[in-house]
């Protein structure tokens, strides 16, 4: 996805991978703790019980660390939303897109320092791939899903999902501002938001 890996070197043993896992976690616990510009790499290595020397080893600095942690985070959207429809029974193209809204919902209400970072905006608008920004990336994997999903042409759905992706975000950071799990009035509307406009752009 990137063109640039975040980490210096990858971990082969699993003892190493085990101990790049624990600083990611710490970093996102910090993160909701003290926010991103409060974590620092003595503290990530600190809370993840590892020299900072060793952090080094693997990452060159922190904006690598939460690089790799959000690339986790895609890799989990993916997932969740995968799994999901795997489980759904999927009438329209609108039940994928509400899919794909509720586990983003879930995310942020479940998933460490996800509410303050979403997918990387916070620390670099292309932090996810350095020819795109985060926003484009993330539609880009919902215009496929629907695109193969319901035999729609991707020319047809890239625009409008990357539309209803920027809109959704915008609302989405409204509900989320002052509560935590988010105003249940406030998902609604930005649900009902995607689903009219997508409605009128994309086939019956």
């Amino acid at each position: 996805m990137t063109s640039t890996t975040p980490l210096r070197r990858q971990p082969v043993q699993q003892r190493s991978a085990k101990r790049v896992e624990r600083m990611l976690e710490a970093c996102a616990t910090l993160i909701d703790e003290v926010g991103y510009d409060g974590v620092t790499t003595t503290l990530i290595a600190e809370r993840a019980g590892v020299a900072v020397g060793s952090l080094y080893q693997f990452f060159p600095d922190k904006r690598a660390v939460v690089q790799a942690l959000t690339l986790r985070n895609v890799d989990k959207f993916s997932q969740g939303i995968t799994e999901r429809l795997e489980q759904a029974t999927l009438e329209h193209w609108w039940d994928a897109v509400d899919t794909v809204f509720d586990v983003y919902v879930t995310m942020h209400r479940e998933i460490p320092a996800f509410g303050k970072l979403h997918f990387g905006d916070v620390v670099d608008m292309r932090l996810l791939d350095d020819r795109r920004d985060n926003n484009a990336v993330i539609s880009d994997k919902i215009s496929e899903l629907i695109s193969g999903k319901f035999a729609i042409p991707f020319g047809e759905v890239g625009l409008p999902i990357a539309i209803a992706v920027e809109a959704a975000d915008a609302v989405l950071k409204m509900a989320f501002r002052n509560n935590p799990n988010g105003d249940q009035a406030i998902l609604v509307e930005a649900k009902a938001l995607v689903r009219g406009y997508l409605s009128s752009r994309l086939p019956a």
